[in-house]
């Protein structure tokens, strides 16, 4: 059995602009601040001696491998996305950047936002534009029924808002 792994699926390629700022902050952290300061310490561990027993010097070189992985990333991802700063022409019909709330069949309500995968944020209710109920979501509008096909089962949601908080326009 091989190793071989076929490469993840990027997703949709949308974010919206505090989603990309997020994603170059995070790449100038990196490369300017991060990086650096682990290179002056291989070099310091380096400079000890035999590296063959030296922990601090496969550390860092280990974590230099992580950081270099992780701007490679982001530098290709960051070529690729296109940043949604602006609302639909229709803010009454759910696209990506929408923040919708709804209400099940119990009358609880929640309250989503349909990102992009690079967005994700479970304890802000921020949803992929990929997952389920995203999907399900796309083009309705208020008072729309919702069928949810997930893994757990089917779940029906009534639209009772949209809203385009944090997009110009």
């Amino acid at each position: 059995m091989s190793r071989y792994r076929p490469p993840r699926s990027a997703g949709t390629p949308l974010i919206t602009a505090a989603g990309a700022q997020r994603l170059r902050d995070e790449l100038h952290e990196l490369w300017h601040v991060q990086r650096p300061a682990v290179t002056q310490s291989v070099s310091e561990a380096a400079a000890q001696g035999d590296r063959s027993e030296n922990a601090e010097y496969t550390y860092g070189k280990k974590m230099l491998r992580q950081i270099d992985s992780r701007v490679r990333f982001l530098r290709r991802r960051l070529e690729n996305l296109k940043v949604v700063d602006q609302p639909p022409a229709d803010r009454n019909k759910v696209f990506f950047g929408a923040t919708v709330e709804l209400e099940d069949e119990d009358g609880e309500s929640q309250t989503v936002r349909i990102v992009g995968p690079d967005e994700i944020e479970p304890k802000l209710q921020h949803i992929s534009i990929d997952s389920p109920m995203a999907r399900a979501l796309l083009g309705k509008t208020l008072d729309d029924e919702v069928v949810v096909r997930a893994p757990s089962g089917e779940r029906s949601y009534y639209v009772i808002a949209i809203e385009y908080p944090g997009l110009d326009g």
